[in-house]
């Protein structure tokens, strides 16, 4: 039965280590029974099963885990990217003395082998030799189902990112239906959401003290299935708290609350007392109904008894038939990620019932550095020889300063997995990490690749209050503006990068992360530090799209922001006599988006010189708020009714492929689609031979040469520079190489 979750959190380096720990550390966690014998290890305690390649280094989530746990004194095996047709390969290792950790990798496994467009991918950079096809699709139930076929009485762990993101039911792109939680179909015994160092390490001393896993159940940040809701709970009904029904003024988050009425500021709608709809969430059938709040719901709500309060998402067999009451459920999922005020939640799976406890409590810089000063030997392991895996390539000489992200974005699912709330590594503890891998990774260069992590420049940014940013309920700090609360001081960080770039054998400290650039345009004195020393020609940020109607629904700024960080960064080159240059990103086919939307786009890309040699469509990722948006039509940022604001989606193949095409109008292939779009939208004015026009109106000849007259030996619109490179007469693009 569901015991409350712990108010207080224990230190991860606060345990007492497990007898094996006398076993040492291992050079690499073992992958074949040949290196547990030389390691003189007769068993595992814990097997970790994942569909990545094992490179031992902190960007890859079986080593984080697997170092940690190792940490704890427990023997540690790794079986990646197994053969899963059969159990030899989940047998490799012999049975786990403790249980099975299975994930499916870095990636949900269905991103990593399939396009936008639903079509398989041959590579996949988390393999040898990048070979596609290494894993199976929906990797972590094909795993553990093996795991469970393999050893039926070993307790099964399901984690990672695809797990995270499909924790409750969920719309599924490639099926295009609303799938059950993971859980359910895996038939794992729990499941660890987010970043599960805190539930791992909890679950294993609580295994290694002989308690079994279904009385684990006092975990935050993990999942479970159960019969009966315990007696002395109260539960609920998620419509009552945020209900499908009129739209309310939005109530201030930041308003401190008597101790008292605190508990009722869990969302926008908390002083909306009085009824509730009770009926969708138990029966598929039932019209919507409503009734008065019981006083025992009442009571729960005014005293905040949060750790005994339980919210009922509408049932899997609700939501699957019901848009309106999905696009519910993903907002009710989203309001309560705050790990300050977050209850749990529960919902019915088709019988059993998911019960998923509140997220996990963040870890504390110190928390950070004892994960990330594991001894990692940041390479793969030994059994992949010369084969090349291009993941690690990427990550190869880059560091991870932090986590989390308070940007809210609604097509990332960044917030959901790794929360809003950053969590910071120490200055020391990076720049010991950066000397250690001057000093041991074979092939550096002095050149660090990035100084990173889901977001460049969130480093050490936090609410200026606790006790608000405990209260808070929205879903980004930084939309529609940067809130007043929010400390943007990037002291921190500029004191870091040039600790960084000083450092004996450190020629260059680049940074590839994403920037958030209306963040960084509050401190010109980072963007000063950051354009003069550590863009390498130029920079990629991602303004994502120009009109406002799309950018609201993926919360960002406007396009204004973007031009205010293009100034600064141009001054700062001026000054540091640098020719640099930005590469902005936009996604076409956003939900929210028209086609008069990307025809704006386009102009606009064209009006400030940029041609995109690679473009995305929007990827329905699970759980993101925007996916909800793409599957119902319906926008989960405002309260969910039956007939409020409808999204525009682009769902057919030849629209998001015109979508696609407005940003690359620059290629002649998009052009007969353009042309048509445009005489449709009554904008054949765009069409002509001029530069004032998006597309012209002729269309090259089959051997390369254009219908109309050219002058002989000249390239139209470039010209050539005196030290052999082509430029683009279309301001804001780099130079490119000649052949």
């Amino acid at each position: 039965m569901p015991e409350p979750t712990k108010s207080k959190t224990r230190a991860l380096f606060d345990y007492p280590p497990y007898w094996a720990e006398c076993y040492g550390r291992a050079p690499f966690l073992p992958m074949n029974r040949a290196e547990m014998d030389e390691l003189g290890w007769d068993s595992c305690d814990i097997i970790i099963v994942t569909g990545d390649a094992y490179v031992d280094s902190p960007s890859f989530g079986m080593a984080i885990v697997g170092r940690l746990l190792e940490s704890h004194g427990f023997r540690v095996g790794i079986i990646a990217q197994p053969e899963w047709q059969n159990t030899d390969a989940f047998q490799a290792l012999g049975a786990p003395n403790l249980f099975f950790g299975v994930t499916a990798g870095n990636m949900d496994s269905m991103i990593n082998r399939y396009t936008a467009d639903r079509k398989i991918r041959s590579d996949d950079a988390y393999s040898p030799n990048n070979e596609g096809g290494k894993r199976p699709d929906r990797s972590s139930i094909v795993y553990a189902q093996r795991c469970r076929e393999a050893f039926a009485d070993i307790p099964i762990v399901i984690g990672g990112i695809e797990a995270s993101l499909r924790r409750i039911a969920h719309y599924d792109y490639w099926q295009d239906k609303v799938r059950r939680s993971i859980l359910a179909d895996a038939k794992a015994d729990m499941l660890v959401y987010g970043n599960g160092e805190r539930a791992i390490v909890d679950i294993a001393h609580g295994l290694a003290s002989g308690r079994s896993i279904d009385t684990l159940r006092n975990l935050r940040g993990t999942a479970y299935m159960i019969n009966d809701i315990p007696s002395d709970w109260t539960v609920i009904d998620s419509t009552n708290v945020d209900k499908p029904g009129r739209v309310e003024k939005h109530s201030n988050p930041y308003d401190v609350l008597p101790e008292d009425e605190a508990a009722s500021c869990n969302t926008p709608a908390a002083n909306d007392a009085g009824t509730e709809s009770s009926t969708p969430n138990d029966d598929p059938n039932a019209p919507i109904t409503l009734k008065f709040m019981s006083r025992q719901e009442r009571q729960a709500i005014r005293k905040g008894e949060r750790d005994r309060t339980v919210l009922r998402l509408p049932a899997f067999d609700v939501v699957k038939n019901n848009k309106v009451l999905y696009a519910h459920a993903n907002r009710v999922l989203h309001l309560e990620t705050n790990p300050g005020n977050a209850r749990a939640l529960v919902q019915n799976q088709g019988g059993q019932k998911l019960w998923i406890n509140p997220p996990p409590i963040p870890l504390n810089t110190e928390e950070m550095d004892y994960v990330f000063d594991q001894p990692f030997s940041r390479v793969p392991h030994p059994a992949y020889g010369k084969a090349r895996i291009p993941a690690y390539d990427m990550i190869r000489f880059s560091v991870n300063i932090m986590r989390g992200c308070f940007g809210g974005c609604t097509f990332c699912s960044i917030t959901e997995h790794e929360g809003r709330v950053i969590q910071n590594r120490s200055e020391d503890s990076i720049i010991k990490e950066i000397e250690s891998m001057r000093d041991t990774v074979p092939g550096f260069t002095g050149v660090i690749s990035d100084l990173g992590g889901p977001t460049a420049n969130m480093y050490r940014i936090a609410c200026k209050s606790k006790e608000i940013e405990s209260n808070c309920r929205l879903p980004s700090c930084v939309y529609p503006g940067i809130c007043s609360n929010l400390n943007t001081d990037h002291s921190s960080l500029i004191k870091l990068y040039k600790r960084a770039r000083e450092l004996p054998g450190i020629k260059k400290v680049l940074i590839a992360s994403g920037l958030r650039y209306d963040l960084a345009v509050e401190s010109p004195e980072y963007v000063e530090e950051l354009v003069t020393h550590h863009v390498g020609g130029y920079l990629k940020i991602a303004p994502e799209h120009t009109e406002r109607a799309p950018l609201d629904k993926m919360m960002k700024p406007g396009i204004g922001a973007y031009d205010e960080f293009k100034a600064l960064f141009e001054k700062f080159s001026k000054k540091a006599g640098k020719e640099q240059y930005l590469i902005p990103y936009f996604i076409a086919a956003h939900p929210g988006t028209t086609d008069t939307d990307m025809m704006n786009l386009a102009l606009w890309l064209k009006r400030n010189g940029f041609r995109a040699d690679q473009v995305q469509n929007f990827y329905p990722s699970p759980m993101a708020s925007a996916t909800t948006m793409y599957y119902t039509g319906k926008n989960p940022l405002k309260r969910i009714k039956q007939d409020s604001e409808d999204v525009s989606v682009a769902k057919t193949a030849s629209q998001r492929a015109l979508h696609k095409a407005f940003l690359r109008y620059h290629d002649p292939n998009n052009w007969p689609m353009l042309r048509d779009a445009l005489k449709e939208m009554g904008r054949q004015d765009l069409i002509g031979n001029s530069k004032h026009h998006l597309i012209p109106a002729y269309q090259p000849r089959t051997d390369g040469s254009y219908s109309s007259a050219r002058k002989k030996n000249s390239t139209p619109g470039k010209k050539r520079t005196k030290k052999g490179t082509i430029l683009s007469q279309h301001t804001g693009l780099p130079p490119r190489e000649t052949s």
